[in-house]
C-alpha cells in the first residue's frame, strides 16, 4: 500500500527561519527532550488539535530521529514550494519541527507533515486500548505515535507493501510491543475486527476488508482523489449496535451504512490497487461541482453497494461497490 510521502492538507504551518532556533552544539539527550517537547506543543498549534491531548502527548514520546535513518537528512521547511535542502550536521532539533523529511530521494518517499497527520488524528475517536489497522507504515514513525495513543493494553497492525520499508518499520518499532508490523497489501489483509483504519495512500474507493472489519462504531479515515492525487479526507463511522427494542432510527442498525463526513482537502499519494479509471471519472465530475475552492464536501453516509433507481437523486459520488449520501441542503 502507500508509504509516507509528501501529503498535503488544508493546515497552516510557519516553519520559516529554523536555523535560527537551534545551537551549534551537538544536543544532550535532555536538550532532545526538550526539543521534543516544543515540536509537541507547536504540533498542538499548528495542527490545531483540541479533542484529545494524547496526541501531542504521543509526539512528544516518540523519537522522530529512530524512523529517519542518520543524519543529516534533506528536508523542506516551507510545504508551499518550498525545496529540500541537506541539514548541516545530525543534530536531532532539525527534524522537530513541522518539516518533511526525506525517506528516500529517488522515490520522493518522504515521512509525511506531522501537523496534517496530528490534525488527523484529532478528528478520529483513537483511545487507549484501541484496535487500529495502519494502512502504509513507511519505516514506522506514525505507527509508533498511535502505540502512544493506545497505549501497551492496545494494538496497532502496521501494513506496508514495500518489503524494504516494512523490514526499517518493523526494527525501528521493535520497542513498542503492541505494534505488529505486516508485509502486505493493506487492501487484502486482514486486521480481524479494529476500531480504527488509518490509510496514509489516495484511493478512489474504499477496500471492502476495511469496511467489513470496522467493529461497531469503529472508524476508517482514508483519502479519495482523482488522477491528479488531490481530493478529500473521508471520514467513515460505523454505527453502533442497539438494543432493537430501544432504538429510534432503523438506520443505525444497518450493517452496509456508515456515518461519513469530510474533514478537509487533501493532496497525497496513490494507493496501490485502489484506483478505478471509471470511478475517477464520477468523482472528479463530483468535485467539480464544488469549485476549485470548495471548504466543504456534501455528503452525510457512506453506503455499501450499488444505489437503487429508488435513491439515485441522493447519490452524490458511486465508486466501486459503495456510493457517498448527499447531504440534503438545510431549510430555513
Amino acid at each position: 500500500m502507500g508509504h509516507e510521502r509528501l501529503t498535503i492538507g488544508d493546515v497552516d504551518d510557519h516553519p520559516a527561519n529554523i536555523e535560527s532556533i537551534r545551537s551549534a552544539r551537538p544536543a544532550t539527550p535532555e536538550q532532545q527532550m526538550t526539543a521534543r517537547r516544543w515540536y509537541a506543543e507547536d504540533l498542538r498549534l499548528q495542527a490545531h488539535v483540541r479533542r484529545n491531548m494524547a496526541i501531542v502527548e504521543a509526539f512528544a514520546a516518540v523519537a522522530r530521529e529512530r524512523f529517519l535513518g542518520r543524519g543529516p537528512w534533506r528536508i523542506v521547511s516551507d510545504r508551499h514550494g518550498g525545496e529540500f535542502f541537506l541539514t548541516p550536521d545530525d543534530d536531532p532539533r532539525w527534524i522537530y519541527h513541522d518539516v518533511l523529511v526525506a525517506i528516500d530521494p529517488a522515490r520522493h518517499l518522504n515521512n509525511g507533515m506531522p501537523s496534517f497527520w496530528a490534525r488527523n488524528f484529532d478528528h478520529l475517536d483513537l483511545k487507549r486500548d484501541q484496535r487500529v489497522m495502519q494502512v502504509g507504515a513507511g519505516t514506522g514513525y506514525y505507527a509508533a505515535v498511535l502505540a502512544e495513543i493506545v497505549g501497551p493494553g492496545g494494538r496497532v497492525i502496521a501494513v506496508e507493501c514495500d518489503e524494504e520499508l516494512a523490514a526499517r518499520a518493523r526494527v525501528n518499532l521493535a520497542p513498542w510491543h503492541q505494534v505488529d508490523v505486516v508485509h502486505g497489501d493493506g487492501r487484502t489483509q486482514d486486521p480481524g475486527e479494529v476500531d480504527v483504519i488509518i490509510v496514509f495512500a489516495g484511493s478512489t474507493h474504499p477496500a471492502p476488508r476495511w469496511l467489513d472489519r470496522l467493529a461497531p462504531g469503529g472508524q476508517l479515515l482514508m483519502a479519495l482523489t482523482n488522477e491528479k492525487r488531490w481530493g478529500f479526507l473521508l471520514r467513515a463511522t460505523r454505527c453502533r449496535d442497539y438494543d432493537a427494542e430501544s432504538i429510534v432510527l432503523p438506520a443505525a442498525g444497518d450493517r452496509n451504512r456508515f456515518d461519513a463526513v469530510s474533514i478537509g482537502r487533501v493532496g497525497i499519494f496513490p494507493c496501490v490497487g485502489g484506483r478505478d479509471e471509471e470511478a475517477a471519472t464520477r468523482f472528479q465530475q463530483a468535485l467539480d461541482g464544488l469549485g476549485s475552492d470548495f471548504a466543504e464536501v456534501p455528503i452525510e453516509a457512506l453506503h455499501r453497494g450499488d444505489p437503487g433507481p429508488e435513491v439515485v437523486d441522493k447519490v452524490w459520488y458511486h465508486g466501486p461497490d459503495f456510493w457517498l449520501e448527499r447531504k440534503e441542503a438545510a431549510t430555513e
